[in-house]
Formats: structure tokens, C-alpha cells, sequence
């Protein structure tokens, strides 16, 4: 008996948070090969070291490797970093969009561009569609949201995933900088002005591996675009906190304050929640809780 062929997907950022639970999901059922700056942890992984801004080698790599997919998760996800450095961030996150999209146009793939609330500016008073505007009030945000613009421009067949408030066991993320930080102090200031929804790197990358066939497989136009995906219900930071420490058993007290007391660059929206509705509609599936979701995760990581 004949296997059947694998198709192929490639990652960009493979040795990410969100890049390495993506090879772990989709592995079984796809060819999954990898682009970053560094090795990713799942050894047996097939990954080209590149940066996504050389388009000379991002292109050589499209041409051998001719993905049926490339899924760019690669991205500078720093907010105040992308204030800070606004040129970085627009190197990366716009420029190396720009490149990864032209690589698809140019050998035929399909693109998944990952993307974030923060296009928002959390001033709507309720969950964000698809369809409303985006207003980002910080660099990360303009340059995801410009990223955006490149991808449904150069490739129509195309998926954007807005997902927010990321965590999961590969990367440096709120709930693991909570428990440390817990670890060492007895009392933790948290802003409670801010809410949004947590969602864990496993919830998006079971999501995408859902959403592939419902929108890939002799779909209609209609069914690319831009797709909400994050775990259901929301929280403020502070709320988020005091969960976490909850859940780990810490004696350290979360005290709640206001954005206004923290000295940070970039600001941020006040709601950013985002409607799952079209995503949950195309596929049939429920989106877990975001305690769900972090349970899993604090088991996982023992």
C-alpha cells in the first residue's frame, strides 16, 4: 500500500513559543519544516537557519522546500522593545512580512500570518469581529497591523489569526515571569486596568490544525480572511495574576493598580477581547476557557 504524501507546511519562528507547539500539533498529519535564527528544541525537526528580512535566502529556501503552506508566526513580539526600537520593529515585523509574503506569491503557497489584539485600541466596550477597525495605539500593534496589510495584498490565499495575551511552555511569557516572580516576593503589583482574554500557544496551534482543512480544502474565497482565536473568557492582568498564583500554591499576595502607576512605554488597550464566533462556526469548535487553558499548561510543565 502506498502512503499517502504528506503536504507541506512551512514555520517560520519554529523555535518560538507558538513555533515549537505548532510542530508538535501538526507533525503528525503534514511534513513540517522550519525557518529561524536558532535551533529549535525538538531535535528531529528539519529547520533552515535564516532570517526572515534576507530575502535572497528566505527565497532559495521557499524554491527548495515549495511548502504547501508557510505559517509565519515569526515576529517581534517585544511591546515596549517595539517602542523602544521602533526600526527593529519594522524590520521585523513589517519588513520580514512583506518578504515571507512575496516568498509565497512567488512559489505558490497558501500563508497563515499570526497576528494580535493589539490592532486594537480597546476603546469599543466589547468584544472585536473581524470587521471592525483596527486603531493600534502602540508600535507592536502598527507594525502587526501593517503586516497584515502585506498579506492580504500579496497572497490571496490567506488566513490571518489575531489571537492575545499569549503563554505556553516554550517562550518567556506572563504566567512563568508570575510564578518566579511569586517565588521570590510576597506581594505583587499587577495593573487591573487592562482585560483581555489569555490564551495558550497548545489552545492556538489545535486551532490552526482545525482551521487548515475547514478553510484549505475546496474552500470558497470567502473562507480566508481573517479569523478571532483566543480561550474563552477574559480577565484583567491582575486577575490573571492572582489566578496563576492561586493555581501554584504561592503564599505571595497580587495587589491590583492602575496602568497609569507603571512606567512602561507602549500603551495598551483597556478591552481587548476578540469575538471567536467566525472561527468557532467554520470549524464547530468550542474554544476551552483561559482556566482550562492554564491548568493544562501548569500541569504540563510539572
Amino acid at each position: 500500500m502506498v502512503e499517502k504524501t504528506k503536504k507541506k507546511i512551512l514555520i517560520t519562528g519554529i523555535s518560538g513559543m507558538l513555533g515549537e507547539d505548532l510542530q508538535s500539533v501538526l507533525a503528525p498529519d503534514y511534513s513540517v519544516v522550519g525557518i529561524d535564527t536558532r535551533a529549535p528544541r525538538q531535535s528531529a525537526l528539519k529547520w533552515h537557519a535564516c532570517d526572515i528580512t534576507d530575502r535572497q535566502e528566505v527565497d532559495r529556501i521557499m524554491r527548495a522546500e515549495s511548502p504547501w503552506l508557510v505559517i509565519h508566526a515569526a515576529a517581534y513580539t517585544d511591546v515596549d522593545g517595539c517602542e523602544r526600537d521602533p526600526g527593529k520593529a519594522e524590520l521585523i515585523n513589517c519588513v520580514g512580512t512583506r518578504v515571507i509574503a512575496e516568498g509565497c506569491r512567488s512559489c505558490r503557497a497558501k500563508l497563515l500570518y499570526i497576528s494580535t489584539d493589539y490592532v486594537f485600541n480597546g476603546e469599543k466596550g466589547s468584544a472585536y469581529t473581524e470587521s471592525d477597525l483596527p486603531q493600534p495605539l502602540n508600535v507592536y500593534g502598527g507594525s502587526k497591523l501593517k503586516g497584515e496589510e502585506y498579506v492580504r495584498t500579496l497572497v490571496p490565499e490567506s488566513l490571518i489569526v489575531r489571537t492575545s495575551w499569549l503563554f505556553g511552555r516554550y517562550g518567556k511569557n506572563f504566567v512563568a515571569t508570575i510564578i518566579e516572580k511569586a517565588k521570590q516576593n510576597k506581594q505583587l503589583q499587577v495593573v487591573d486596568d487592562q482585560r483581555g482574554s489569555p490564551t495558550s500557544t497548545m489552545t492556538l496551534a489545535e486551532a490552526i490544525k482545525r482551521l487548515l482543512p475547514a478553510v484549505f480544502s475546496g474552500a470558497a474565497a470567502e473562507a480566508y480572511g481573517i479569523y478571532h482565536v483566543s480561550n474563552s473568557g477574559n480577565c484583567s492582568w491582575y486577575e490573571f495574576a492572582k489566578t496563576i498564583v492561586a493555581c501554584a500554591d504561592l503564599p505571595a499576595e497580587v495587589v491590583p493598580v492602575d496602568s497609569g502607576t507603571v512606567n512602561r512605554p507602549a500603551k495598551r488597550p483597556r478591552l481587548s477581547i476578540l469575538d471567536t464566533g467566525r472561527y468557532e462556526k467554520l470549524t464547530g469548535d468550542k474554544l476551552s476557557s483561559w482556566r482550562d487553558a492554564l491548568n493544562r499548561y501548569l500541569a504540563d510543565c510539572g
